[in-house]
């Protein structure tokens, strides 16, 4: 087991439901045990099962003090989607609670196994509710772009899971940082916005925007069309996560990890101590 000194729990008697999941992922992610995805045991578990899983676990996250700031996509790259065997984004949940400070470390006693990867990030001018949104809708409700680093974690064991354990799992959130440079959409490439990510000094992937969905305003709209579904819009003022431009690397206590950006700036992290 990774961390943590308790064990996840068997199915209730009566087998898995939605409450039982939430009530579980909820403490895995709080006493840092890891675990078999769901669907082992409750093959039913899909897609909107997760969604549903994922909304009940944000109003206990409301209810003991979190604020909701924003949203995430998950798997909007090929390159994560092939590493997960996943092969379509999911949309999930942002609070403060998952906000790093700039400069902080890696929060190595609030994660699992914690691995980083680099973003594009909107903060939002206007409120964008779909169905039926563009990619020119989407980017037309957009403040100002950041470059970011999200650092994801995942409650299941190996990162192994289907679309809706991970759905479950508000697509396998952990924490966020932005970078030091926001500028209007209108002044980027978003498509050609380009990225470099280090580990220890060596250069170990690159990409662009063009690894999200072509664009990274075909995410947002994504995000958007996929929220109205479920009676959602995306609000002013939030922020987006449009979902990891390479693949994620780990990011264990001792690391450095920077992410360099074309014209948004620099995002380092350090994987603190364990």
């Amino acid at each position: 087991m990774a961390a943590g000194a308790g064990v996840p729990e068997q199915a209730p008697p009566g087998g898995w439901d939605v409450e039982a999941v939430a009530a579980e992922l909820l403490r895995c992610e709080d006493e840092r045990i890891e675990r078999p995805p769901f669907t082992d045991e409750w093959p039913e578990l899909d897609l909107d099962t997760g969604y549903e899983i994922q909304d009940i676990n944000l109003r206990k996250r409301l209810e003991r003090g979190e604020t909701l700031v924003g949203i995430k996509l998950g798997l909007t790259s090929r390159a994560k989607q092939q590493r997960m065997g996943v092969h379509f984004p999911f949309v999930a949940w942002l609070t403060d609670a998952m906000i790093l400070p700039v400069g902080d470390p890696v929060p190595q006693s609030r994660l699992i196994h914690p691995r980083a990867e680099p973003e594009l990030v909107f903060v939002m001018g206007d409120r964008l509710a779909g169905p039926g949104v563009s990619c020119a809708q989407a980017m037309s409700s957009v403040e100002s772009v950041w470059g970011g680093a999200e650092i994801i974690d995942s409650r299941y064991r190996d990162f192994r899971f289907t679309a809706g354990d991970v759905a479950a799992d508000n697509a396998s959130s952990g924490a966020f940082v932005t970078g030091p440079t926001g500028l209007p959409p209108s002044e980027l490439d978003l498509s050609l916005e380009a990225v470099l990510v280090e580990v220890d000094g060596v250069v170990v992937d690159s990409a662009t925007g063009a690894a999200v969905q072509g664009h990274p305003g075909e995410a947002l709209a994504l995000a958007a069309n996929d929220l109205a579904r479920r009676g959602h819009a995306i609000e002013p003022g939030w922020i987006v996560l449009t979902g990891g431009m390479t693949d994620a690397v780990f990011a264990p206590p001792g690391s450095s990890i920077a992410m360099h950006f074309t014209h948004l700036g620099s995002v380092f992290l350090n994987g603190g101590k364990g």
